[in-house]
């Protein structure tokens, strides 16, 4: 009987700890439930919410997009608003003359205009002669330099290095002329014959970084420039995104160390030993999209024994137009050239 009934006890414990285990495991159950509807609830209303707002948006109505797509959407939408602006500007610009504007702002007031070229007048010790023939004859100097850069869109520097011993009478000398004149880019590198085609390369990529222009131009101190002819031939390459404009040639590379023009880079033309399709040095231009090129990899750029023969290697592996120019063909001045060397 007291077997019997301790079994009995024992059988009653565990129905009653099943019962609570069971209960336990329902509340729980009911509490998950509870938990899981509240999240995908709050997850509908958030949907909900979002939907309508990329709704208002966009004004896409009732279609049910992604973040990712509708960001697209008004990316892209803001692109065709930069594109119809900047259509407008060159429509402007071909019935007003050569020079390109700035897009209006939020509030309707144009600002500054887009110069359409900036003029890098490659200079050296010695030569203040040569600058102030050129700024006589088609640079301008004072209020005549400013006119140009706002009548115009042309913007014109000298552009030198500094000397080996620095801050010495060449140094001091350039810096009182530029007080007087403002008219220099005077570049962090020693100014030297050797450097040229180093400081072609700065003059690129700094004028880049300073101005936004359409095109970017490399003149040499003793050449004449046509700023009208300049301006027209420049606005007919406006719709060009990557142009490379002057008087193409392809000259003979020189292995020997005497002569004058010797390329100790010459084994990397190949047994003919003539170089790639180039602009002759005494002028040339790029568009603003190989001009931030330079600007973005001067570090990488290398530099040849010319600074022509330099600028050409730049743009040998990208989709550039080269435009073969006579009229940028300096040797002579000659009815609607651009140039004339003297």
């Amino acid at each position: 009987m007291m077997q019997s009934k301790g079994s009995n006890s024992k059988v009653s414990n565990m129905v009653f700890r099943t019962r609570i285990s069971s209960l336990l495991i329902s509340m729980f159950a009911i509490f998950a439930s509870f938990y899981v509807a509240g999240r995908l609830w709050q997850d509908a209303q958030n949907r909900v919410y979002l939907i309508k707002e990329l709704d208002r948006v966009t004004g896409l109505g009732q279609s049910a997009i992604s973040v990712d797509d509708t960001l697209k959407i008004v990316a892209c939408r803001e692109q065709h608003k930069t594109l119809s602006a900047l259509e407008m500007d060159l429509a402007i610009a071909r019935q007003e003359g050569f020079t390109s504007k700035r897009s209006s702002d939020t509030s309707g007031a144009v600002s500054k205009r887009k110069p359409l070229v900036v003029i890098g007048v490659l200079t050296r010790f010695g030569r203040k002669n040569n600058r102030d023939a050129i700024r006589k004859a088609w640079m301008g100097s004072g209020e005549t330099l400013k006119k140009m850069e706002k009548e115009k869109g042309v913007v014109s520097r000298f552009v030198i290095g500094r000397s080996a011993d620095r801050e010495d009478n060449l140094d001091r000398s350039i810096d009182d002329e530029n007080r007087q004149t403002n008219d220099f880019i005077i570049l962090d590198q020693v100014e030297a014959p050797g450097e040229l085609p180093k400081k072609v390369k700065m003059f690129f990529a700094l004028a880049a970084d300073k101005w936004d222009a359409d095109f970017y131009a490399k003149v040499n101190d003793d050449v004449y420039v046509n700023i009208d002819a300049l301006g027209a031939t420049l606005s007919s390459h406006l719709d060009k995104p990557r142009v490379y404009i002057g008087c193409m040639k392809s000259g003979q590379v020189f292995s020997e160390p005497s002569h004058k023009w010797y390329e100790p880079d010459w084994w990397k033309f190949g047994d003919k030993k003539s170089y790639f399709r180039h602009a002759s040095g005494e002028m040339y231009v790029i568009s603003g999209a190989l001009a931030k090129f330079i600007s973005i990899n001067r570090s990488l750029l290398r530099t040849y024994a010319h600074d022509d023969v330099s600028a050409g290697s730049w743009f040998i592996g990208l989709d550039v137009k080269h435009v073969d120019e006579g009229k940028f063909c300096c040797s002579s001045w000659s009815t609607g050239a651009i140039c004339s060397g003297v």
